[in-house]
């Protein structure tokens, strides 16, 4: 959604100067592609010229972010993420009724950091469990947690309950906050890693729901990368002897792509030319060198760059 917000306000502002506050999304191929249309990133909006058109990043901005654009007479589009400003608007019913919030995430990121100038003086940031003995409290029965929506599931339940152990009272926010988008992707990579090889998650090294997904994998046991495009796949990732170690295969030496090959209803990576297919679907077979890769990517990337990867693993 704050792709396509850009590219419409690309066509209704045809000839002016596009600023984006932040990376509109943390994905390089989609922030390069917009520079090539001639969209200025700013980190500060003191860097957009008065009376220019401004676009707020998915991620959120805080109120104080949003005035100073005002008092600068900067045309103001808000592409927040949906989600987001769900978030946001929790921040700012909780902190009028008196609670403090004890907001779950990575205390640099520019969604932590937008919700928190929601409610400054009320919020309080929770990185790991170690960061709650330092907190400020001033009543255990007036507490509520809240979090970044590009969270690990794992690691956000492991951060609430250590609150939960340290403050029964703590209040949840009335629905989840850590995205659909998010959420899915993780629980498939759960899901599927063990049965396969190497995931590739096609995602930026700054998008933190695309670091999730590699370390989901890896904690299942998995050789996991993060690449860019098709272009930042190392084929060595792939040569025999290099793949994810079976359960029960220790014996014979032997790793998972030997021991399973592919799967017709999967349409595996083998050699169709020269390997047999499996008669039956849920059969396994032996395709020698034939490697099960999985492939998922980060919220923000563009569906012709996985579109890219599938190709060139296909073409090999």
């Amino acid at each position: 959604m704050a792709i396509d917000v850009v590219d419409q306000v690309l066509d209704v502002f045809e000839g002016e100067t596009v600023y984006v506050y932040h990376e509109i999304v943390h994905n390089r191929h989609v922030v390069g592609r917009f520079r090539e249309r001639g969209v200025v990133f700013v980190e500060d909006v003191e860097a957009v010229p008065p009376g220019a058109v401004v676009v707020f990043s998915a991620h959120g901005v805080s109120p104080a972010v949003r005035e100073r654009a005002r008092e600068r007479g900067l045309h103001a589009i808000d592409a927040t993420c949906p989600l987001v400003t769900k978030v946001h608007s929790e921040a700012v019913r909780y902190a009028r009724q008196g609670y403090q919030i004890l907001l779950v995430g990575h205390r640099d990121h520019q969604e932590i950091v937008g919700t928190s100038g929601e409610a400054p003086q009320a919020t309080q940031v929770v990185e790991t469990a170690s960061d709650i003995p330092a907190l400020e409290i001033r009543d255990p029965q007036r507490l509520v947690y809240l979090t970044q929506t590009t969270l690990s599931v794992d690691d956000a339940a492991a951060v609430i309950g250590a609150l939960r152990e340290a403050f029964p009272s703590i209040k949840s926010p009335p629905s989840e906050d850590i995205c659909y988008a998010t959420t899915n992707r993780q629980h498939a990579v759960r899901a599927l890693a063990g049965e396969c090889d190497v995931v590739l998650v096609v995602g930026s090294v700054n998008s933190s729901n695309s670091r999730r997904l590699v370390e989901i994998a890896e904690g299942e046991g998995v050789t996991a990368h993060l690449i860019d495009d098709a272009a930042g796949i190392d084929w060595g990732w792939f040569e025999e002897g290099t793949g994810h170690q079976a359960p029960g295969t220790g014996a014979e030496g032997g790793t998972r792509h030997q021991a399973l090959g592919t799967r017709t209803e999967t349409g595996g990576l083998g050699d169709a030319g020269s390997a047999s297919r499996c008669s039956e679907p849920s059969a396994q077979c032996l395709v020698p060198g034939a490697f099960t890769v999985l492939v998922t990517a980060g919220a923000s990337a563009p569906e012709d760059l996985v579109a890219g990867v599938c190709r060139a693993l296909i073409g090999r």
